[in-house]
């Protein structure tokens, strides 16, 4: 039983390694696209080269802009299509995703847990942002700012309502 585990995390890691890898390349290519060597992108982090050339900073931080949108529409359209093929078990595919981005972390830096450190954030990161605090969560249950407030309004005349029947049958009370 151990062995058909371990056989299957590792074909589990090898497929991850070849997804992360065409994403690796989609990226680089869309780097070059934009002027900026992705084979040498440590070149562009150094502060002397950013303090030499400050449009290479405008590059950099264009860049780091773009990876930020690219990996919010692609983590958005993924938990949307999870939740809309789930529906009230989105939290099994959250809890199993969750796992199985552990499952690899731990796998990948077996010897080196130094460095699974930094990515097991990440993911304890996006399974936050993809609970009840997530965009499609708060998509779904969400309405307009004005029936919020006449809901609200309508509460509190509600309670108004009730308040003030008590106060007359406290009134009659302590008349009689």
């Amino acid at each position: 039983i151990s062995q058909f585990f371990s056989r299957l995390t590792e074909r589990f890691v090898n497929g991850v390694d070849i997804l992360m890898d065409t994403f690796w390349r989609i990226w680089t290519d869309l780097l070059d696209v934009l002027g900026i060597d992705a084979s040498n992108l440590t070149h562009y982090f150094s502060p002397a080269a950013i303090a030499n050339n400050p449009t290479r900073a405008l590059l950099l931080i264009g860049a780091i802009l773009l990876a930020y949108w690219f990996l919010s529409l692609f983590l958005g359209f993924f938990f949307y299509l999870l939740h809309m093929l789930f529906g009230r078990f989105f939290w099994i595919a959250r809890v199993a995703l969750f796992t199985l981005s552990c499952v690899y972390i731990l796998q990948k830096y077996e010897g080196d847990p130094e460095h699974a450190v930094l990515p097991l954030c990440f993911v304890v990161a996006v399974y936050f942002m993809t609970g009840p605090v997530g965009f499609y969560w708060r998509r779904n249950s969400s309405s307009s700012l004005e029936e919020k407030m006449d809901h609200l309004d309508s509460q509190i005349r509600l309670l108004n309502i009730r308040l003030s029947r008590v106060i007359e049958s406290l009134d009659r009370g302590s008349d009689q």
